[in-house]
């Protein structure tokens, strides 16, 4: 399982920015969708990584929060709310935020095994989140102007560029530069092999298989 914990940046400085948060991700395929837990901090819990890695950057590419991502076992049956469940993933969650808040100049984003799931998944749940921060680092580099393009170029489906062209009334080298200087396809070619560790991790952490 995987537990997300999200945390706003310099709350005491701004506005409580939970609500637009919970709105963002409650579209995501969640075990526990997300709620907020105690302040300016909101937890769900994902049994698919690739749920995993589009919450997580999601919030990080509206800027200001923090994401700790946790791996592992958690108690059974789960509760109706993810305030009233426990477990190892739990515990790694909040190492993981609290790491993801002293990351610097680098996305505010950690990967972390509970202790207890063993040297095999603290390893894979170390490069998950190498993976993870380099696609983070693309996510958060992005103008604004490129975001308005980007949004309308499936990357999966053949002819997007042209069809995002026509929509915006642009041209097709517009777009075609656009997609090029944000790597927005090496994005999308990068996310199932962060899903792919991340799976790595909880298999080794003795999660039971899905």
């Amino acid at each position: 399982m995987f537990v997300l914990t999200i945390d706003q940046k310099d709350s005491r400085k701004t506005a409580d920015r939970v609500p637009e948060l919970l709105n963002l991700l409650g579209s995501e395929e969640l075990e526990l969708p997300f709620e907020r837990t105690v302040g300016d901090e909101v937890q769900g819990v994902a049994s698919s990584a690739d749920a995993a890695v589009n919450a997580a950057l999601a919030a990080l590419r509206q800027g200001g929060w923090s994401v700790g991502i946790g791996v592992g076992t958690v108690g059974r049956p789960l509760p109706a709310s993810s305030r009233e469940a426990g477990g190892e993933a739990f515990i790694a969650a909040r190492a993981a935020v609290d790491r993801a808040k002293k990351t610097g100049d680098r996305p505010p984003l950690a990967v972390a095994a509970a202790p207890e799931a063993g040297e095999e998944a603290a390893e894979a749940a170390a490069h998950a989140e190498a993976v993870l921060v380099l696609i983070a680092g693309l996510v958060c580099g992005r103008s604004e102007a490129e975001w308005r393009i980007l949004e309308h170029v499936d990357p999966h489906k053949w002819g997007a560029q042209s069809a995002a062209a026509r929509m915006l009334g642009v041209s097709s080298q517009a777009v075609s530069n656009a997609v090029q200087r944000a790597k927005w396809q090496e994005e999308w070619a990068a996310r199932p092999a962060a899903a792919v560790l991340l799976d790595r991790a909880d298999r080794a952490a003795g999660s039971p298989p899905r």
